[in-house]
């Protein structure tokens, strides 16, 4: 039986990390548990999972005593330790909770022998591995990146076969497509006939685009990735689609042009629902200073933006400004903290989240439970730009989704990796 220390990090990551480790021994040390104290009054989504986490170790007391280890359903024991190491060297004061908790995993180290400590906290990992105590990264919701679903890919056919898809509208495939996967066809020979499609898996047939002459208030694609999100974001049989990719790449503004078209100009939707993480460490809207509107102008910058771009471009007579109060007096358009999502049912709505690369996959879920009758919802972000000191690019809510949901009928994604923001925009991506 291995012996694994939990940091407070990995408890709000994932709430259900104390079964994550069966037919072991779990430690929480004390100062975990004032930690979660401290933070369970937060109405950030970080306050909901310390509140979970308090839930679930409540319902385990009627178990036994934390002090002695209470049997968990895994087979592993849970215990809660208050002993700690005081001998540290002295640039570890004892009264830093971090440091507590690395004085409990010496103290068990010299009782019980090796121990892991388990934290999400990279700094925490090197003052632990200082110490000659063993450490992890939390592992079990992270995702190998090297293999993540690129959403599209370019095959090559004869030249007949391309003939029969225009023809039959449909062509007939053996290799192992994903639902709703865009394939761009290229002709073997060399010739310039070509063919974009997407996957049908019902018939397990590739069929042409639905929407690929579409141009969604006035924006048209200016790749073959943009038009395969195009797709997507167009497809009321997709309630769920993923955007990732390079800064510039068009994931807002596409997201943003197909909402307004699909809630203003078609009225499929009741309302176009904007949302964004307000402030990446997790701290709630209310420390910024300002009104609840000043405070979301202030973080929304980048969403207000494309919307101004958007408006003036679908009607440059009208002031932008105006038609954007307009649209949210009339309810037609909500931008919101992604913080108050919670708690509310969201129905016919479609629903975009920005910059959910700063996620953890719990939020993502919490998210998606939103989804009410006949919402879709669109996530965006960059994987490699992560604000959330506990998140990276294999452990963050987006890239998590998306791996667990490739295949499912009602979802798409697409991996951008061209820039179309400017020459100078696309160097940066690819150099800096």
């Amino acid at each position: 039986m291995k012996t694994f220390i939990l940091d407070t990090n990995v408890l709000i990551h994932d709430p259900n990390s104390i079964s994550s480790f069966s037919d072991n021994l779990v430690i929480i040390p004390m100062a975990v548990i004032e930690e979660l104290d401290g933070l369970k009054r937060s109405r950030d989504e970080r306050g909901r999972s310390v509140r979970l986490v308090i839930r679930k170790l409540n319902e385990l007391r009627a178990k036994g005593r934390f002090s002695e280890g209470i049997k968990l359903d895994n087979g592993g024991i849970l215990k809660i330790e208050l002993d700690y190491h005081e001998r540290l060297p002295y640039e570890f004061i004892t009264s830093k909770m971090d440091h507590r908790i690395l004085g409990t995993g010496l103290k068990l180290q010299e009782k019980n022998g090796k121990v892991i400590l388990i934290t999400k906290d990279i700094n925490l990992r090197i003052k632990a591995e200082a110490l000659r105590l063993e450490t992890q990264d939390y592992e079990k919701l992270k995702v190998k990146v090297e293999t993540l679903y690129n959403g599209w890919r370019e095959i090559t056919m004869k030249t007949d076969q391309i003939d029969d898809f225009y023809k039959n509208k449909k062509l007939a495939v053996k290799d192992d497509f994903i639902a709703n996967e865009g394939v761009s066809i290229r002709d073997e020979s060399g010739s310039s006939k070509s063919a974009l499609a997407k996957y049908n898996p019902d018939d397990k047939t590739l069929i042409p685009l639905t929407y690929i002459n579409a141009h969604p208030w006035n924006i048209k694609p200016l790749n073959i990735e943009q038009r395969f999100a195009v797709e997507l974001l167009l497809d009321d049989s997709i309630a769920l689609v993923t955007l990732i990719g390079v800064p510039g790449a068009g994931k807002t503004l596409l997201s943003l042009a197909c909402g307004l078209q699909k809630t203003i100009e078609e009225n499929i939707f009741r309302r176009l629902f904007i949302a964004r993480p307000i402030v990446p460490m997790g701290r709630d809207i209310g420390f910024l200073p300002g009104t609840k509107e000043e405070k979301l102008t202030s973080w929304m910058g980048a969403i207000y933006d494309n919307l101004e771009f958007l408006l003036n471009r679908f009607d440059p007579k009208q002031k932008s400004e105006e038609t954007i109060q307009y649209l949210t007096d009339t309810k037609k358009i909500e931008i919101e903290a992604l913080t108050f999502i919670r708690g509310r049912s969201l129905p016919k709505q479609y629903i975009i989240i920005d910059d959910a690369q700063n996620l953890t996959p719990h939020e993502i879920k919490t998210i998606i439970s939103r989804a009410g009758l006949g919402t879709k919802i669109v996530l965006t972000g960059d994987p490699y730009q992560i604000d959330n000191p506990y998140l990276d690019v294999a452990s963050n809510g987006l890239t998590y989704l998306v791996e667990n949901f490739k295949g499912q009928k009602t979802f798409g994604h697409i991996n951008f990796k061209k820039s179309e923001r400017s020459n100078l925009a696309a160097l940066a991506s690819e150099l800096l």
